[in-house]
């Protein structure tokens, strides 16, 4: 909503409220005058029909010849228009026209009315002398039949001539009121908003930190009440600010040097302090914490258990927590007794490390230092086996020889392809680090068509088929030799993993402002449970089968890397028995 100023509120609802009386007002008095004179005149109509019907039936006139001169000139005495109708509606005399021109009158609402034995009264237009007029008729009974019908009809123009000059002096007054109650109005809101907006700019004054001048109100009771209330609560206010201030300089002082987290609590392990940091550790508020027992806050256990052994032992301690979050963290704490000044312990403090990034790095590196190990144990024991057996002489046939020599050459070439990834990898990561990679606008098109050549030995062998389906026009932000590699190593595992005579397909495409880079293959295809770990290092679906078809598992962490590389990444979409489809998601500009 948008807020406005109290005067801005006030002074237009007073004056709407008073242009609303005035015009209702005069609305009400015009229409009370016009009903007036209507009303004043329908009853002198109906006075003077009355005497025109009993001159008429005195007179006999309504089958004489002489009825229209009668009626000429009891108009011209009553001042008024008159129309003698006949019960079927025929206009037997009139004042003012021919009545043998006139139309039948049976459908004039005061002439049904006459002819229902009623007082019939209607205002309308006059076609016949373009004004309006007030028409009157009354029945005309002989032996109590009506024979016919009398109507009188009189101009309103003088009506509204004489209204239009009381509504002009109604409006002229009405704006003079008006005029005189806005500024009324506008001096009531204004001595009704000032004292409140001196409050309000007091008030502000409070709010940033100065309390050296009081608020005076003037005016209502209430002003007064309020302006008294602010002051009082301005000299507490300043009282517990500097109170406050100055805890906080101690503990500011405390901790200023300090980038871990830090909490202190006393000997009923109710919290003393705790800092951003431990409060962004266990994802609580660090502002609403004083005091309250460290259960209530933190719900860990272990950390529970540690601050309980701290302040109890009165002596360093040392221990790892992890706590389990959406990204569980591991935290180093040291514990220390918290003293007075006197020495006598008062609690203890709790420093946190988080020492999460550092323990994922040991577990990465032993990870990959055993899967190195187990990749080159394999072959180094495959050659050693085969190596001895032909030292031992106890092979003779040279076909055997030849076939024992052909399996330590592929045990060797394995050896050296693994070793070939791993210092792929390497430089890969290292100039990542370093920002050393150089990008620049590319045709997608090409660098595909390159790394199927490259592939043409391996499709040759299985007699694999390669579709292209790519933009001639697509570029991007690339590195050409990296994102090649990239393809090559998706294009090769899905050639290991084809039947012979299938095909695979290339396709790129545009998408939500990428450009996505995707080689289909109808091999044996990966469950769900697989593809989350696919892009990892040595990390193998199948191993035996995987072995079996030359891998070194380093294959799809080299393309992860490099789609990382150009701000973009990779996706599989796979089942068992349907093909995998592998996607490099690359920005069309790189960030």
């Amino acid at each position: 909503m948008i807020k406005r100023r109290l005067f801005f509120q006030i002074f237009p609802s007073f004056l709407l409220i008073i242009l609303i009386i005035v015009i209702a007002l005069s609305w009400y008095v015009s229409s009370s005058l016009k009903s007036f004179y209507l009303d004043e005149t329908s009853s002198k109509l109906e006075a003077r029909a009355n005497l025109v019907r009993e001159y008429i039936l005195k007179k006999n006139l309504l089958n004489s010849k002489d009825l229209i001169e009668e009626c000429q000139e009891l108009a011209v005495l009553s001042n008024t228009r008159i129309t003698v109708v006949s019960k079927n509606g025929k206009v037997l005399a009139d004042s003012d026209e021919n009545p043998y021109s006139m139309d039948n009158h049976s459908d004039r609402w005061e002439i049904i009315e006459a002819l229902n034995g009623r007082t019939g009264t209607s205002v309308r237009y006059s076609y016949t002398l373009n004004q309006d007029m007030m028409y009157l008729a009354i029945p005309v009974y002989e032996k109590d039949v009506i024979i016919a019908v009398v109507r009188l009809s009189f101009p309103l123009i003088f009506i509204e001539e004489t209204l239009w000059q009381i509504q002009k002096r109604i409006i002229i007054g009405g704006i003079i009121i008006a005029i005189l109650a806005a500024f009324v109005s506008f001096f009531i809101s204004r001595r009704i908003s000032r004292p409140l907006e001196r409050i309000r700019k007091g008030a502000e004054r409070f709010a940033r930190g100065k309390f050296d001048k009081k608020l005076y109100g003037r005016g209502s009771v209430e002003i007064s009440s309020l302006a008294e209330t602010l002051n009082t609560m301005a000299k507490q206010l300043d009282e517990r600010i500097r109170t406050l201030s100055k805890q906080r300089n101690e503990q500011e002082a405390m901790l200023r040097s300090m980038v871990e987290g830090v909490i202190a609590v006393d000997m009923d392990e109710r919290i003393i302090l705790i800092n951003k940091a431990a409060g962004n550790f266990f994802q609580i508020s660090a502002k609403d914490c004083s005091k309250k027992l460290i259960s209530e806050v933190i719900r860990n256990t272990s950390l529970q258990e540690f601050i309980r052994y701290a302040l109890k032992s009165n002596k360093r301690t040392k221990t790892e927590i992890t706590i389990f979050q959406e990204k569980d963290l591991v935290l180093e704490i040291r514990g220390s007794a918290l003293q007075d000044v006197k020495g006598n312990q008062i609690g203890t403090l709790i420093v946190m490390n988080d020492i999460t990034q550092f323990r994922q790095l040991e577990s990465m590196r032993s990870e990959f230092v055993a899967n190195v190990s187990h990749e080159l144990k394999t072959p180094i024991t495959s050659i050693k086996g085969f190596v001895e057996t032909l030292q031992d002489g106890e092979v003779k046939d040279p076909d055997k020889i030849i076939q024992f020599l052909d399996i330590i050459a592929k045990q060797t070439d394995r050896m050296n392809a693994i070793i070939d990834d791993l210092l792929k990898l390497s430089r890969i990561e290292q100039q990542k680090e370093s920002s050393d990679i150089q990008l620049s606008q590319n045709k997608i098109c090409d660098i595909i068509i390159g790394a199927v050549q490259d592939c043409k030995s391996q499709t040759a062998q299985k007699r694999i088929s390669i579709n292209i389906d790519c933009d001639d026009n697509l570029s991007a932000n690339i590195n050409p030799l990296l994102l090649r590699q990239a393809i090559i190593n998706l294009v090769d595992n899905s050639i290991k993993y084809s039947d012979t005579g299938s095909n695979i397909e290339i396709t790129v495409f545009e998408k939500k402002k990428k450009i996505v880079i995707s080689v289909r293959d109808w091999g044996c295809g990966i469950s769900n449970e697989h593809h989350h770990r696919l892009f990892e290092r040595f990390y193998r679906v199948d191993k035996a089968r995987s072995h079996g078809l030359g891998g070194t598992g380093l294959g799809l962490a080299i393309v992860k890397h490099i789609a990382a590389i150009h701000n973009g990444k990779v996706s599989v979409e796979s089942e068992p028995g349907n093909g995998s489809t592998f996607s490099i998601h690359l920005p069309k500009t790189n960030i």
